[in-house]
């Protein structure tokens, strides 16, 4: 610094204010992600959900600095108005985590009553707001007041600029590291805000004290010094009786929520929860119903329980791959859910490998709990290879082969699920199989539309032209379907594979089947729907699914 440059009486020192800014960058980011994380329960799961959050975030950043600017004009005091702004921010986290868990879950909002997507849009922009728009604004007015506070008489504009302007980058991106990889998976994200309350009333300390401390120990004597000590000590007791109720109205995401998302105002009754957990990538909840029903939640929708219907399709996927493969030895299942689509395969004694791929660690030692007899303790058996990595990233890189991948029922409407969709997946898949290799995938009808639905199923023939359809319906009604494709055209001899049935070592295969209601090797066969010649015509308006 210049020694004939003098700073002002009461701006802090750039240092202090590039810590503060970071911190502030450090908690915005993180807030972003544990707002996600809870919202996306609330919302659902979808693209969309992120894209209104993001722009909710983004109009409050704006007001904010535009509100900042203001203030900083007036150029008084501005250490202090950045405190205060910093101290502000550990209400509207605490605002954020009350509306989160005690108000917005209980909006009585029944988004299935409206077909209008306008309608639902409008609602979620309501819901976002509440909650994180208070915040928003104030982290938005934090850059032009950390700005202004840091600028002394003839400094470089932009070097200020770009310096304040780091140490917030930088400071946003180890928020958003430290809470989607560590604070969240570790604490929760009632912990986690917690932990950005903490750190907001650092900032604001930080940003009151340092104002005055190089003017108040510049000048020599005793008493300059206790003055300046004792302003430090009453700021900071002031902030920690704002912090402490902060922190104590900080509240952990209800199960409820957990279990039943958006749909939580509209349950007449609610099953017993029996686990709620939050992992790196998402929220899970096991739930039991009285019937003995028990339920396994990701992200607030039901990816796989113990209903007759959803247990028969979990076991056609693995079964059915299996048997119309002369010798399966090695399968890829992508997605764990409740384990027993992989789980299924365990039985079938020419089984001697299953690589199991899941993107969230949690979810595998959750099931091992919960799920041990439906998927046959798949966790324990020594066949299983659990990889937790994303499934395109994994089928791209391996180079291991096998001659089954299927994966647990994902639903496409979740996000990032449509990935596991596209020609190109399918692609990868086909160069992932063995010679006479077989690929299925589960289709949902429900919850859907038609054009989605031949989307689905032509690009999956593109991929596979001779391949097969096999339904799962509930009395009568289509409610899922299963894709089956493979490197050569299916033929199936039906005596030989009753008679593979029939054999000793085929005995807990028959067991299994029976336990859906296939007896014998023509129920399961009786599923048969139609291929991919039959339905050129239907399929012929139908819009492929690209990573493009």
């Amino acid at each position: 610094e210049h020694p004939c440059i003098e700073r002002p009486v009461g701006t802090p020192r750039p240092i202090a204010t590039y810590v503060v800014i970071a911190l502030s960058g450090f908690c915005a980011l993180g807030a972003e992600v544990v707002w996600t994380h809870v919202l996306s329960l609330l919302l659902g799961g979808t693209a969309y959900t992120f894209s209104i959050i993001l722009a909710v975030f983004l109009v409050g950043l704006g007001l904010g600095s535009g509100i900042g600017s203001v203030i900083a004009r007036e150029g008084k005091r501005l250490d202090r108005a950045l405190g205060v702004c910093q101290l502000l921010l550990v209400g509207a986290i605490a605002w954020a985590s009350y509306g989160l868990a005690e108000s917005l879950p209980y909006w009585p909002v029944d988004p299935s009553l409206s077909k209008d997507p306008w309608l639902t849009f409008q609602i979620d922009l309501a819901r976002c707001a509440w909650v994180v728009l208070p915040g928003a604004i104030l982290w938005g007015a934090s850059f032009p007041l950390a700005l202004a506070a840091a600028t002394s008489p003839g400094q470089d504009p932009g070097r200020l600029a770009g310096s304040v302007y780091a140490a917030n980058t930088l400071g946003a991106i180890a928020g958003s590291l430290a809470f989607s990889m560590i604070l969240i998976p570790c604490l929760g994200t009632q912990g986690s805000e917690r932990v950005m309350i903490v750190v907001a009333a650092i900032a604001s300390v930080l940003a009151m004290t340092a104002g005055r401390a190089r003017h108040e120990l510049a000048v020599a004597g005793f008493l300059r010094l206790s003055s300046f000590l004792r302003s430090c000590i009453l700021i900071t007791g002031l902030v920690v009786m704002a912090a402490i109720p902060a922190i104590w109205t900080a509240k952990p995401i209800p199960p409820g929520l957990v279990a039943y998302g958006r749909y939580l105002p509209t349950r007449t009754s609610l099953a017993d929860v029996l686990y709620v957990g939050e992992g790196m990538n998402a929220t899970i909840a096991v739930t039991q119903l009285d019937n003995d029903i028990t339920s396994f939640h990701v992200c607030g929708k039901v990816e796989a329980s113990t209903e007759p219907a959803d247990m028969r399709l979990q076991r056609m996927l693995g079964h059915l791959s299996a048997l119309v493969h002369p010798r399966p030895r090695s399968v890829l299942v992508v997605g764990c859910g409740a384990g027993v689509t992989a789980g299924s395969f365990l039985v079938h004694p020419e089984v001697e490998r299953v690589v199991l791929c899941e993107i969230e660690p949690l979810i595998p030692k959750v099931v091992s709990r919960y799920f041990a007899r439906e998927n046959y303790d798949l966790i324990k058996d020594p066949r299983v290879q659990i990889v937790c990595d994303d499934a395109r990233h994994y089928i791209l890189t391996t180079r291991e082969k096998f001659d089954v991948i299927t994966s647990d029922p994902i639903h496409p409407w979740v996000k990032g699920s449509a990935a596991l969709y596209t020609e190109e997946y399918f692609d990868l898949c086909k160069q992932r199989l063995n010679p006479g290799g077989v690929v299925t995938q589960w289709v949902p009808l429900y919850e859907s539309r038609l054009d989605v639905v031949k989307s689905e199923i032509a690009t999956f023939f593109t991929a596979f032209p001779e391949g097969t359809i096999w339904s799962n319906d509930i009395d009568g009604e289509g409610y899922d379907v299963v894709l089956l494709g493979r490197t050569e055209p299916l033929k199936i001899d039906i005596d030989g594979l009753q008679q593979r049935l029939d054999r000793e070592d085929h005995r807990r295969v028959v067991e299994s089947l029976a336990e859906v209601k296939f007896r014998q090797a023509t129920d399961l066969l009786a599923t048969y729907a139609g291929r991919g010649p039959d339905l050129a015509d239907w399929l012929g308006d139908a819009q492929l699914n690209t990573d493009l």
